[in-house]
């Protein structure tokens, strides 16, 4: 179970990365030209990656603290 523990966390943090650097490019693509209905529709939809980044850094501590001992994992 230490194994599966251990790609939870990597894949948790490299989801994370990518959530939150997806969120990142969305807000500053966001333009003062745009319409105002595009703007609140990019808006919202960068705020949903980085509710989803969040998501991964949830899922990405959880594995950590499996892993140092602090959460005990399930007997196999």
């Amino acid at each position: 179970l230490r194994l599966a523990a251990q790609f939870a966390f990597w894949a948790s943090v490299v989801f994370a990365i990518a959530c939150i650097a997806y969120a990142g490019f969305g807000f500053s693509s966001i333009d003062a030209s745009m319409s105002e209905s595009a703007r609140d529709d990019s808006r919202g939809y960068a705020w949903f990656w980085l509710f989803m980044g969040a998501i991964g850094s949830a899922t990405a501590l959880v594995s950590w603290l499996m892993l140092s001992g602090r959460i005990r994992m399930p007997e196999e």
